[in-house]
């Protein structure tokens, strides 16, 4: 096969495969609850684990990780190549951001989704394994200190170019890729950044199932 038909079926594969909304699977197949109609409403691991309780934000957590983690892999089915071979990790690269797109804005749910945090820690876990320890560390230490995920996953989108640039500084392309990666992950965490400012952010429940007062609040803040 082509190297571009190779890539766009890459492309395409990992981005079908990002697009599968686990939260709103579990959601409705466990306890007959649309996640979409709570919360702050996104398909993600953070609103099911407020709305559904922690083991259903377990659950997504992982299966969202899974899909970034099978799309990458693909990528290296599809088109074998040695470490730091350009063109292996821009496919690498291709199959992440297509999976991240495809969990952000899923055609299975009208271009709707969750931010994409959870689905690009899968994919890092098959690209960069060192950087990786190092972020779900971190991440777990902020989160839980915290009890806010979008702090967690602000501290290390910003940590993550720097992991890279000193573990993995002969792989250029994934130099750019964590730059990039790190900026959208930031960018579309603004709207909870300026609530973390203001000391308004949302704080995860560490027990059961929020309440309907817990739920409400955190509708307000979509």
């Amino acid at each position: 096969m082509a190297l571009p038909l190779q890539l766009g079926a890459v492309i395409v594969a990992a981005y079908l495969i990002g697009a599968v909304p686990n939260a709103l699977i579990i959601g409705r197949a466990a306890y007959r609850t649309d996640v979409r109609e709570h919360g702050s409403g996104n398909l993600g691991a953070t609103n099911a684990w407020r709305v559904l309780g922690w083991k259903a934000g377990v659950a997504v957590l992982v299966l969202d990780a899974a899909k970034g983690a099978l799309a990458v892999w693909i990528a290296t089915l599809v088109h074998p190549g040695a470490p730091a071979d350009t063109v292996h990790d821009w496919f690498l690269i291709a199959a992440a951001m297509s999976a991240v797109v495809g969990h952000s804005y899923s055609p299975y749910v009208r271009f709707s989704g969750g931010k994409g945090v959870a689905t690009a820690a899968g994919a890092l876990l098959v690209m960069t394994p060192l950087a990786w320890v190092i972020l779900l560390t971190t991440f777990l230490v902020v989160t839980f200190t915290s009890r806010m995920v979008s702090l967690g996953s602000v501290v290390i989108a910003a940590l993550f170019p720097l992991l890279v640039l000193v573990l993995y500084a002969d792989r250029t392309p994934f130099i750019y890729f964590a730059f990039f990666a790190a900026s959208l992950v930031i960018w579309r965490h603004r709207g909870n950044i300026g609530r973390i400012m203001r000391r308004e952010e949302s704080k995860i429940s560490l027990g059961g199932r929020r309440g309907a007062e817990d739920t409400e609040e955190e509708g307000s803040t979509r």
